[in-house]
């Protein structure tokens, strides 16, 4: 048994998006810590929501629109963007789009390191 979790190629999990759909992959589930891989074929959108967790956004391949807030950024590979809980937001895939959502459950985060 390891105490990590090594993904060596995040775009492989990714190979096919089918038109007009957006695909996810759960890479990591932990008590205080999720990561999804999301694909998004040109034009799909995941309309505005808001999650009880703080999350971050890291961009890998492509381009889209993401609205935080009231703020609309765009955004390309390299992106990385941190959303407190309950931000409401929104992507929309310009392009075809890669991103690592990876959500964090603060107080159990907090706890664990002994915070």
């Amino acid at each position: 048994m390891t105490d990590f979790v090594h993904i060596p190629d995040l775009a492989a999990l990714l190979s096919d998006i089918p038109p007009d759909s957006i695909v996810s992959r759960t890479v990591l589930n932990e008590k205080s810590v999720r990561a999804i891989l999301f694909g998004f074929a040109p034009g799909q959108e995941l309309t505005e929501h808001r999650t009880p967790m703080a999350a971050i956004l890291h961009i890998l391949a492509g381009e889209g629109r993401l609205t935080l807030g009231q703020e609309e950024v765009e955004v390309k590979p390299g992106a990385f963007v941190y959303m407190p809980p309950n931000l409401p937001h929104s992507v929309l895939a310009r392009t075809e789009l890669h991103m690592l959502l990876t959500m964090v459950q603060e107080k159990a985060a907090q706890a664990e390191a002994g915070a």
